[in-house]
């Protein structure tokens, strides 16, 4: 099914961008697609993300959004995968699993040498997805964040 994965361009950043919406909504965002679709053109116009979606009747079913950085223990490049997210309409079909396989390809043709993600605790199904290809759960390091 990856074969239906487009790498985004700006000109899908609006599409993108109302589904981005939905992401946020679902981790407690107030809805605002004028600032989703606005965050979305801005990460690809200044090239910051790289973004996958999956078009399905002129909408965006789903998309993922990495965002390259280092690895300074290990010295190499990695890929924090931080946004994944299929509308509710279009879940149990495998677009998610796709996204994911393209966000892999993409990191080896490109030599990174791993992917980051982290998910809410309560996010079953994504973990289930993320270890049944093979992603670690991290039991050794906690998570912070300081607001500024």
């Amino acid at each position: 099914m990856t074969e239906n994965i487009k790498r985004a361009t700006i000109e899908y950043s609006d599409m993108i961008g109302e589904v981005f919406n939905l992401y946020r909504v679902f981790y407690n965002q107030e809805s605002n697609v004028e600032i989703a679709q606005k965050y979305i053109k801005q990460r690809l116009e200044n090239d910051e993300s790289i973004i996958f979606f999956q078009e399905e009747g002129g909408t965006c079913a789903g998309f993922t959004q990495l965002y390259p950085t280092f690895d300074s223990v290990n010295v190499r490049k990695k890929i924090v995968l931080y946004d994944l997210f299929v509308r509710e309409e279009f879940r149990r079909k495998g677009i998610a699993k796709s996204l994911m396989d393209a966000a892999k390809n993409y990191a080896t043709e490109n030599k990174f040498g791993s992917i980051e993600l982290s998910t809410n605790k309560a996010n079953i199904p994504g973990q289930s997805l993320y270890e049944s290809l093979g992603y670690i759960r991290d039991n050794e390091f906690y998570s912070y964040d300081l607001e500024i």
